[in-house]
């Protein structure tokens, strides 16, 4: 690390003349054949699957032995035909490829049901190209395409795997947005291997990288060496902390900004993601296509087990409100290895963890409210449905992110997930009070049974803040962000420790206590546990209790439980505590009342100043520009 960074671009000035229209190319190359991963942790298996005999992969080239079969019937090697069928004008496709060798080579597709067939097949021998062509035109309801290979007598090399279509008339101009806080390595890193892909650099006309951080990004060697590569197309901006919508917005910002951007494609990253470069030339010459301007987002695999998907596509629920409710026919938290989607499933948002917001939808639609964190990509992507934009969530396009199964969500952060979820449902639903005060009562009561008072206070702040109307998202966040971490602290369980270090506690004193299965009659089970807790009736020995049975019917049977955090670092403690939990279900039942009796008043308050919340001036005061 170096105190000081190397000339690196700090305005969008330089990036002004990028960001026009480009003429046409011969062939549009829409997505390449790789072999293997950007990483030496990813399974070679997410590329190139070996039916039999034995090859060897490399991220661009493989070599086949003899007598051996190979296929790209996989999560990166498959052409979601399905897709660019339903979305696009795009009637064929065509794989043009370098060979060395002899061998079969065959263009196989499915179906909606995951039958394959070949489409078309050519025998090589010698070295030169070669090209198989497959028609876009049975696959509305599902189904995809990929390269079968065959060898007999003889070895065979295959490189330069391109897949492409007739070029649009113009090319659109793209730019991609990394929002970073205080995570200056990682992002680094993920500019850097974005940066290293020649092929989708050549397909970018600017990257953004905007730091919110105190760590700043630009005193990495690593982000010093990636912007020479880069040039005049990095642009390095510092902005106060103002959440991943305060970051994203940025982009959006700067590249609207852009006169004769209006065009352009527009690609969200996270900073913090294992970044598979494909990905964004994908989304990218997708969105070139599409016979309508619409959302692309790629797909997230786990970062700790890189062969599983999160979830297919996803949709919200407002009358809860709840988000990440897989679409039906969607893989959830399934191995892309064993499992794929042939299923041609509908999203009605994308994660902003790599999301394609075409310029076009950004005029008509505005800008991202200002969350600060939580439902800014959900809200975004609702409201441009609402305004005839569809948000399309690309198989085959996917990065790698910290899996969600292994976050806590009694964190700081789920205050935004609520009040987040409320302005959202506010907006976009009939935002009914009875039906909010029922969904949001029983997560009190599961909090307060669990002994999670943190949690409970969480839910209560949020719902208080949200209740006073527009003016809390004033700052965009940055006051709730350090109050709500404040607050929180005083909650004894809301502190994570080591394992082998409970506090009061020696090793001895408690023995894991394993769940019964889910009650078939909830609601009487939390009146009981309810009563339970109230009146001091539980086991009031201590007992170490496993994240995957840390369940409020669970939970509540006890006094004193030492539960393993969701991340799987350490453990929280949980004490009963009836005057605590009294106190804090009177407050929340009082704050969830205000909210039921107030609804309607409430909704046209937010819906009222919607457009001033969402507009470029209150950006540019946020920004302080």
């Amino acid at each position: 690390m170096t105190d000081t960074a190397p000339d690196i671009a700090h305005s969008s000035s330089d990036v002004r003349s990028r960001l026009v229209e480009h003429d046409p190319q011969s062939r549009f190359v829409v997505q390449r054949g790789l072999f293997s991963g950007p990483s030496t942790l990813i399974d070679d298996d997410l590329y190139t699957h070996i039916e039999s005999g034995l090859a060897y992969r490399s991220r661009h080239e493989v070599a086949i032995e003899p007598n051996a079969e190979i296929d790209t019937n996989t999560y990166f090697g498959r052409f979601p035909a399905s897709y660019w069928q339903r979305w696009t004008a795009v009637t064929e496709v065509r794989v043009q490829l370098s060979y060395d060798g002899a061998g079969r080579i065959a263009l196989v597709a499915s179906d909606s049901d995951g039958r394959d067939r070949t489409v078309d097949a050519v025998d090589v021998d010698g070295s030169g190209t070669v090209e198989v062509n497959g028609l876009l035109d049975r696959f509305v309801d599902g189904g995809a395409m990929w390269i079968r290979i065959n060898t007999h007598t003889t070895t065979l090399k295959l490189s330069n795997v391109a897949w492409s279509v007739d070029s649009p008339e113009k090319i659109r101009p793209a730019a991609v947005v990394v929002c970073t806080f205080n995570r200056a390595d990682e992002c680094a890193e993920t500019v850097a291997v974005l940066g290293n892909d020649a092929q989708v650099v050549d397909g970018l006309d600017a990257v953004y990288v905007v730091d919110q951080g105190t760590d700043p990004v630009e005193t990495r060697e690593k982000f010093q060496s990636i912007a020479q590569v880069l040039g005049d197309k990095l642009v390095y901006i510092r902005q106060p902390n103002l959440g991943g919508a305060g970051g994203f917005t940025r982009g959006m910002y700067e590249v609207t900004d852009v006169v004769g951007a209006d065009h352009a494609n527009v690609i969200l990253m996270d900073d913090d993601i294992l970044c598979e470069p494909e990905t964004v030339l994908r989304v990218n010459a997708f969105a070139n296509m599409t016979v309508e301007p619409a959302i692309v987002g790629a797909q997230m695999l786990g970062l700790f087990h890189p062969d599983r998907i999160l979830v297919g596509a996803e949709h919200a629920d407002l009358s809860g409100p709840k988000v990440g409710i897989p679409s039906t026919n969607a893989l959830v938290n399934s191995s892309v290895v064993k499992k794929s989607q042939d299923i041609r499933v509908d999203a009605g948002y994308n994660g902003w963890w790599t999301c394609l917001i075409p310029s076009e939808i950004i005029a008509q639609v505005g800008y991202p409210l200002p969350l600060f964190f939580q439902w800014d990509d959900v809200e975004y992507g609702l409201r441009a449905r609402g305004r005839g934009f569809a948000t399309v969530t690309l198989p085959g396009a996917g990065v790698w992110h910290a899996d969600f199964s292994w976050k806590d969500w009694d964190e700081w952060h789920r205050y935004f997930n609520i009040r987040n979820g409320l302005l959202t449902a506010a907006l976009h639903s009939e935002f009914d009070g009875k039906v909010l005060f029922r969904s949001l009562s029983r997560d009190l009561l599961r909090f307060l049974v669990g002994m999670q008072y943190g949690l409970a206070f969480t839910q209560i702040k949020a719902i208080e803040d949200f209740v006073q109307g527009p003016e809390v998202f004033h700052d965009g966040g940055v006051a709730a962000a350090a109050g709500i971490r404040r607050e929180r602290a005083m909650y004894s369980e809301t502190v994570r420790h080591s394992a082998a270090h409970a506090p009061e506690l020696q090793n001895a004193d408690y023995q894991i206590a394993s769940a019964a299965p889910w009650p078939s009659m909830e609601g009487l089970v939390l009146a009981k546990r309810l009563m339970q807790q109230l009146r001091g009736r539980v086991n009031p020995h201590p007992v170490a209790i496993a994240s995957r049975d840390a369940h409020w019917w669970h939970v509540s049977l006890f006094g004193h439980a030492v539960v393993t955090d969701a991340s799987q670092e350490g453990v929280r403690v949980r004490r009963h505590n009836a005057e605590l939990m009294k106190q804090l279900l009177v407050r929340g039942l009082r704050a969830q009342w205000t909210l039921r009796s107030r609804a309607p008043q409430i909704r046209e308050s937010y819906r009222r100043e919607f457009e001033s919340m969402t507009s470029r001036s209150n950006w540019a005061r946020l920004f302080g520009k």
